[in-house]
């Protein structure tokens, strides 16, 4: 795992196969080269060599066997690690038994080739890779100490086995973090991806939201404002269907409400079935609107069963805040009672509509009732998110007799708003960085999120082409690196000690000579992170095959594939850099030239007896076996695991942008709902349960106010070059509609204003023009430090300056927003400012 960070999904996907690659690879050899050394030993050995050899086998078998059922932690690790120990210290015990020229050859194959896998295999585990090199080391040692008569050490294939382990890891380091550039670039691209699904999204649900708050509420609130209609009969129903549709919207629950403007809204019915209400209510009660709405509902429910069941025409209906954030209303009357556990199954006004309503927004209902003993209906509900509750100082207990609302919720009051008028959450945009504001979805609208999977084929396709270039110019630089340490150190040795060998020796200078330019050439291009141009490909893998033919012809064949063959083992990876992007088959029919030059040499001079060619074939498979497991690992890196790097990485950003939107629709639903339920989920009840009358001019005034309201909350969203001035007039619309003469002046240059101060500056204005019934005056003042919205209203509402000294609560109140309001007879003044502040840096929506 990778510490301090998360580990990518290309990351994670290249240790997955370089792990698996080097599991097969130790096995895979280890059971050659067990093979091949029982093949090369006497037969009077073959027991003991098989009794090593058998183990060492297994041991791979349950690594192998490990890959696709991984054993139960702790135990694999330090499990699998021993196995793997116990693989070539075994593989290093069966030297002295095969014993001769192919027993050293066979074990120092198979033990090199198992401490490079290692560092694929524990890639993620440095020291245990590290430790598991030491154990070969170790194991070698042993081997040449008890094979040799003299019990001396050969210190070069010690030396050339730590320049691999050196070589295998930094290889995996430089993959590694090509992977992990792959993964910052990529997850760079998709939060800008995700940024833009988000404000699109959130511009989709905005499109929703208000076209549904447009079609019900807003028309229906407008119409009686205007007071066009004599028969309102169609009113209580329609009301009623536009809180239902308000209800269902995601996020309304969020909103907040004040319980005690609806309590104050509840029916108490006509004639006969009429239940005289007598209130002690605390105000305001300000709560979610959705356990608001469930407590009302069910208060509704109550009053009803009482009118029809109880036999009296009396009830208490009480309301109080409880601590730790809890609201209280019980309903008592000195009815006849009943007894709650006979009431049938089939019954559902108490076990549905009381009960079930408050255990669905997480409250509790209780029914404490017994036959002529009276029945008290207790509804709780706690706020467990702990959100302080506005005005709590305030609250002073109210009692009176119901044939009077109670003055918190009388009709010429607008209730507190929860967090502020129209408010709604800026969102930084990617692309232009600009502040979107969006609000939340229409009621039963399904939100279409344009996640990853919805992409074009087109764009995947060049995320996955970018992941595969990344670790391409990983592997080819790895490739690189190994062909001039390998050729500097073991090729560069062996050419300067074994010059007597060659005839003649000039030649395999020349190739070595020609082999650097080759490395030189390729590497441009790859240090400037371009890919080999095809020319230069060409010229290179020609030049190569060449070195590999003059290598062959000029050494004696008894020397091939020996200390003085430097070019063997080296030409295999200057053509692995150079074909790293084309499909193994390339690598492998070069390889394939490359043995059969070699082994052309050879038989030209005659065919070698069994145990040189035993030795030949151990040689080639622990240099070109090597080469060619190297380059399929690459070829699976660039072809498979790029490609699903892409596509686990398109679902991980899936979710995570389906969890970003999520999220700020959440919060855009949470604003909106704050904006609105407060002042008019209200008048919607009372409207629907016609405790509102639309005849009472002080109801139509308050439904002119939340029409403005509404209509500025629609001009939010428009693209104009001054937001505050068409928001001003979409509410100077609502207040001419209503008949109201309305002039509209602005001096000065417009300039920035952020939505939430746009809101708290227009919300004074939307009252006082809703209060007004004749004439209007609406002014906005510019100056290089301040801007001033100011209306006056001529022949105001009585409890026009009350209404509007109701303040706007925001979530963050700004202190250089302030707001002025004086009363003349029947006009009426209100002036919003807000001091700009010297940073011309301001959030547009």
């Amino acid at each position: 795992m990778r510490r301090g960070g998360h580990e990518g999904t290309s990351e994670r996907l290249v240790n997955r196969t370089v792990e698996r690659y080097g599991v097969w690879l130790r096995s895979t050899v280890v059971l050659l080269c067990g093979a091949l050394g029982l093949v090369w030993a006497d037969a009077a050995d073959v027991p003991l060599a098989l009794a090593l050899l058998a183990p060492a086998v297994l041991a791979c078998g349950v690594r192998l066997w490990a890959l696709r059922r991984p054993l139960p932690l702790p135990i694999p690790l330090a499990l699998l690690w021993t196995l793997d120990a116990a693989v070539v210290l075994l593989m290093g015990l069966s030297q002295p038994v095969l014993d001769g020229e192919g027993g050293n050859a066979m074990v120092e194959v198979a033990v090199g080739i198992s401490v490079i896998a290692f560092q694929f295999e524990w890639a993620t585990r440095p020291m245990a890779g590290a430790a598991l090199a030491m154990a070969g080391v170790v194991a070698c040692v042993l081997g040449d100490v008890l094979s040799s008569s003299e019990h001396d050490l050969d210190v070069v294939p010690l030396v050339r086995m730590l320049i691999q382990v050196g070589l295998s890891r930094a290889g995996y380091l430089i993959v590694r973090a090509r992977a992990r550039a792959a993964d910052r670039s990529a997850a760079v691209r998709a939060a800008l991806r995700r940024e833009a699904d988000v404000a699109a999204a959130r511009r989709a649900t905005e499109r929703e939201y208000l076209a549904t708050l447009h079609d019900t509420a807003s028309a229906t609130l407008l119409m009686v404002s205007q007071g066009d209609s004599r028969d309102w009969s169609w009113l209580p129903p329609r009301a009623r269907q536009d809180l239902e549709a308000l209800s269902a919207m995601p996020g309304f629950e969020t909103g907040s409400v004040d319980l005690a403007a609806l309590l104050g809204c509840v029916p108490e019915g006509e004639g006969q079935a009429r239940v005289r209400l007598t209130t002690h209510i605390e105000s305001p009660l300000t709560m979610p609107s959705g356990p608001g709405l469930a407590i009302f509902n069910g208060v509704r429910e109550a009053v009803t069963n009482v009118s029809r069941h109880a036999g009296v025409r009396e009830a208490e209906l009480r309301a109080w805040r409880e601590e730790g954030n809890g609201v209280v209303v019980e309903l008592s009357d000195a009815g006849r009672g009943f007894d709650p556990d006979s009431v049938p199954v089939r019954r559902r006004g108490i076990s549905g509509s009381i009960i079930g309503r408050m255990r669905a927004v997480e409250g509790t209902a209780s029914i404490i009732s017994r036959p002529g003993a009276g029945t008290r209906v207790r509804w709780r509900w706690h706020d467990r998110g702990g959100v302080p509750q506005a005005h709590d100082q305030d609250r002073v207990p109210q009692a009176h007799d119901r044939g009077g609302v109670p003055q918190a919720h009388d009709h010429g009051r607008v209730p507190p708003a929860g967090d502020g008028v129209g408010q709604a959450t800026e969102v930084r945009g990617p692309a232009a960085g600009q502040a979107t504001e969006v609000p939340g979805p229409a009621a039963g609208q399904a939100t279409e999120v344009p996640g990853p999977a919805a992409r074009t084929r087109a764009e995947h396709t060049a995320a996955v082409r970018f992941i595969r270039g990344q670790l391409l110019i990983g592997a080819q630089l790895v490739a690189l690196l190994i062909c001039l340490v390998w050729q500097f150190t073991i090729s560069l040795r062996r050419l300067v000690a074994h010059q007597d060998v060659y005839h003649p020796a000039w030649p395999q200078t020349a190739a070595f000579v020609c082999l650097v330019a080759v490395a030189v050439a390729g590497g441009a291009s790859l240090l400037r992170g371009r890919r080999i141009p095809p020319g230069v490909r060409g010229w290179c893998l020609g030049s190569v095959l060449a070195v590999s033919a003059v290598s062959a012809y000029t050494l004696p064949p008894h020397h091939a594939t020996g200390p003085a063959d430097w070019a063997f083992g080296v030409v295999g990876w200057h053509a692995l850099f150079l074909l790293a992007d084309l499909r193994i088959r390339w690598y492998a029919a070069f390889l394939g030239a490359h043995i059969g030059i070699n082994a052309a040499a050879v038989v030209g001079h005659g065919a070698p007896a069994a145990a040189e060619a035993a030795v030949l074939g151990i040689a080639t498979v622990g240099s070109c076996g090597l080469q060619f497991a190297i380059g399929a690992l690459m070829t699976h890196l660039l072809r498979d695991t790029a490609p699903a790097a892409g596509s686990a990485a398109a679902r991980e950003e899936e979710l995570r942008t389906r969890e970003r939107i999520h999220e700020h629709l959440q919060s855009d639903h949470k604003e909106r709902y704050r904006a609105l339920t407060a002042t008019t989920v209200p008048l919607l009840v009372g409207l629907g349960h016609g405790v509102l009358s639309p005849h009472d001019e002080e109801v139509r005034l308050r439904c002119g106010v939340e029409g403005a309201r509404m209509r500025r909350l629609f001009a939010e969203g428009d693209a104009v070059a001054d937001p505050l001035l068409n928001e001003l007039r979409a509410c100077v619309e609502v207040a001419e509609h209503q008949g109201v003469t309305v002039s509209l002046a602005v001096r000065g240059q417009p300039g920035e204003v952020p939505v939430e101060i746009r809101r708290e500056l227009i919300d004074p204005v939307a009252v006082t023009l809703g209060r007004t019934r004749s004439a209007a005056r609406v002014t906005v003042v510019w100056t290089p430090g301040a801007v001033r919205v100011s209306a006056v209203g001529v022949d105001c509402a009585d409890d026009c300056t009350e209404a509007a000294a109701v303040p706007s609560q925001r979530r963050a109140a700004d202190p250089q927003v302030s707001v002025v309001r004086t009363r003349r007879g029947e006009s009426m003044w209100a002036e919003a400012s807000w001091s700009r502040p010297a940073s011309p840096e301001v959030a547009l929506p």
